[in-house]
């Protein structure tokens, strides 16, 4: 009688890049239940647990995901700026890189504001979460510094860009126009204008690039 061979068990196949999705999914869902929390109770009144709370998960799964709560903030605001969870930085953007190689300079400019206008809209209501909780908060002044930091590195860009055309206003030198930029695109300008003002998204777009072409570029 022949012997019965041992069942030869297969190893379970795992698909890592599943799970690497679902956690993915499972961040950018914490990460908008706590932008919403955020937005309503402010910085200092939401706690992990409401956050828990909100994304109907246990406390566990969200420090699992987010070690702290400024970590959490900060993703958040990651979220909002960049419109997902993906660590690529602004400007290595598809929009940014299209921008950024606009052969015309008023083109640029209007891409440039359009861009901005869809970028203010989502980043709105956080940047008022995080500018008022930042002078109570180490970590969130912190963050409120390297937004501002890196805010007028990408101005700064730009200007660059438009001075390699040869497109700024004479005399203009690219410090004093990376700054004229800075205060014109400045999140504080959309909030005194959109939020203070009532203005539509359109109307803060539609003066931003007459202001930026009357201010920044060479007369035709």
């Amino acid at each position: 009688m022949r012997p019965v061979p041992d069942e030869v068990k297969t190893p379970r196949t795992y698909d890592s890049s599943l799970r690497a999705r679902q956690a993915a999914d499972r961040r950018l869902a914490l990460a908008s239940a706590a932008k919403d929390l955020f937005v309503e109770l402010g910085y200092p009144a939401t706690t992990m647990d409401a956050v828990a709370s909100r994304a109907n998960v246990s406390l566990k799964t969200v420090y699992n995901a987010y070690a702290s709560k400024s970590g959490l903030l900060r993703a958040v605001w990651d979220m909002s700026l960049k419109g997902d969870l993906d660590e690529a930085p602004v400007a290595e953007r598809p929009w940014y890189t299209s921008l950024m190689s606009e052969p015309d300079p008023r083109r640029q400019v209007a891409m440039t504001a359009a861009a901005s206008r869809v970028v203010k809209t989502r980043i709105g209501p956080m940047l008022k979460v995080i500018r008022d909780a930042a002078p109570v908060d180490e970590d969130l002044a912190a963050l409120w510094e390297l937004i501002q930091t890196d805010f007028w590195a990408n101005q700064h860009a730009i200007i660059e860009s438009l001075d390699t055309k040869g497109a700024l206003r004479p005399g203009l030198d690219i410090d004093h126009a990376t700054d004229l930029l800075w205060t014109l695109n400045h999140p504080d300008v959309w909030l005194l204008l959109v939020d203070g003002r009532g203005w539509t998204p359109e109307e803060w777009e539609t003066w931003f690039a007459d202001a930026c072409q009357r201010q920044l570029l060479a007369p035709r």
